[in-house]
């Protein structure tokens, strides 16, 4: 029997995709992976790489196009590793996007459910999405000052003088920054020596209200060049409401830590979500993209209070954005939270909206459970919005050892959501139904939400 060999070269048609929206051709019964390649495209490919659990090729030459291709709007696509999907029409995205939470669901979880609706962007709202941006900061060959993105793996920094996911006043903030570091000679930070000092640039802005920040990180103090940065910055990009210097002494990829120093204005911006006011720090977390957490948390609203007469327990959450949001459809939320500034601002945001139906709880779900058990209430729902690593065994036991009639899962990971749904249903929890959300277009990132419900002996 032939088998693939490297630097071999077959003709083979695209039939599916990877979870990273590779194409997949099937070729001497093995699925090789292609970058860039199209469903129903037919391609030459090179054969890269064969091991025992996967086979990498590369498209020496496009035989048959998908009407689905389109030329990338972004000069760097490619390099820069952020938005790997440039390369078809956003309709196409989202069938991407759905097959692979589907093919998660099925191949982990193994049930029989299926999420048959995604909630694309509207028209037009698919690039300058983003409210927060963050740029690394460095040089380049001929010593000019550079802002772009890691290469995927690597220290190195593709320079980038727009980015179309991001705000045009984030794109200026940068471009500021590069011309006030070359002006002032300003030295970026090396993390091999420790000497230097800017290292990245962050900014954040309200997308419903005219207020935004630009957060610079830097190793040290800027001393006699401070004046002289923020005079850049509000010259080049009046909109901001508020100039912040972090100073981060660490070594590492963390870019907010250390101190936070004020230099002009405010550091704090106010933006509004599901008619809902918060106040936002540069460490505080909130949605990327609101426009679409809106229709993420209305969604997670209506599966976890259909009737308006149920209480809801928010586990991880957070500074209370999503248990706020459900407390204008629910008879009363409580939100959990381990991080103790964290549950502080969710009750300042509580009181700021005027929401007397929510109250935070400092601790983890077992504290929460508990809490709420000798108080003599048992959630109808529980409402989880875990990190990309999902949920520990033990806190999926916790959450069905308080028998709530609904779990409404939000994830930002296929393959976890699909391993954790699988341990529901052993605990006698089974899928309902599901709606997929396009938080970040362009890039492979999906989220979802499923309603999960126990089932009758």
């Amino acid at each position: 029997m032939d088998e693939l060999k490297k630097n071999q070269v077959y003709t083979a048609e695209i039939s599916g995709y990877s979870s990273t929206g590779a194409g997949v051709a099937r070729i001497l019964g093995r699925a090789v992976f292609v970058d860039l390649a199209l469903v129903g495209e037919v391609w030459d490919i090179l054969i890269l790489k064969v091991t025992s659990s996967a086979v990498y090729g590369k498209g020496l030459k496009l035989i048959k196009a998908s009407k689905e291709r389109v030329s990338p709007v972004c000069p760097v696509f490619g390099k820069c590793g952020g938005c790997g999907l440039m390369h078809m029409s956003y309709d196409e995205e989202l069938r991407f996007k759905l097959s692979r939470v589907n093919d998660a669901i099925q191949r982990v979880a193994g049930l029989d459910f299926t999420i048959d609706k995604i909630i694309g962007a509207d028209e037009g709202m698919n690039l300058r999405y983003r409210n927060k941006a963050i740029f690394a900061v460095g040089r380049d060959k001929d010593g000019k000052a550079v802002t772009g993105f890691f290469r995927e793996r690597s220290h190195d920094i593709i320079p980038v003088t727009d980015c179309l996911i991001q705000t045009e006043l984030s794109v200026r903030c940068a471009a500021a920054l590069r011309d006030f570091m070359d002006k002032t000679g300003v030295a970026v930070y090396d993390e091999a020596t420790g000497k230097g000092q800017i290292r990245h640039i962050f900014t954040r802005c309200s997308l419903k209200l005219p207020q935004s920040v630009a957060c610079v990180v830097s190793a040290r103090g800027l001393h006699e060049h401070t004046d002289a940065l923020v005079k850049a910055l509000r010259n080049n990009c009046p909109e901001l409401t508020g100039i912040v210097l972090c100073i981060n002494k660490t070594r590492g990829n963390t870019v907010l830590a250390g101190k936070f120093h004020t230099l002009w204005g405010s550091e704090f911006i106010e933006d509004e979500l599901c008619g809902l006011r918060f106040k936002i720090s540069p460490l505080s977390f909130y949605q990327i993209n609101p426009r679409q957490a809106e229709k993420l948390y209305m969604r997670a609203l209506d599966y976890a209070s259909p009737d308006g007469a149920g209480i809801v327990l928010d586990l991880y959450c957070g500074t209370g954005t999503i248990s706020l949001c459900l407390a204008r459809g629910a008879k009363f939320v409580y939100g959990a939270e381990i991080v103790e500034a964290a549950v502080v601002n969710a009750r300042q945001n509580a009181a700021a909206n005027g929401i007397k139906n929510a109250e935070f709880i400092l601790g983890d779900a077992g504290a929460a459970a508990k809490k709420l058990a000798q108080s003599g209430i048992r959630p109808d729902a529980v409402v989880v919005d875990p990190p990309r690593k999902g949920l520990s065994p033990e806190v999926i036991e916790e959450i069905c050892g308080m028998l709530p009639e609904r779990i409404v899962y939000v994830s930002c990971d296929p393959a976890t959501l699909a391993r954790d749904m699988k341990l529901f249903s052993d605990c006698g929890y089974l899928p309902q139904k599901g709606t997929a959300i396009d938080m970040f277009p362009r890039t492979t990132h999906v989220e979802t939400v499923v309603l999960i419900t126990r089932v009758k002996e």
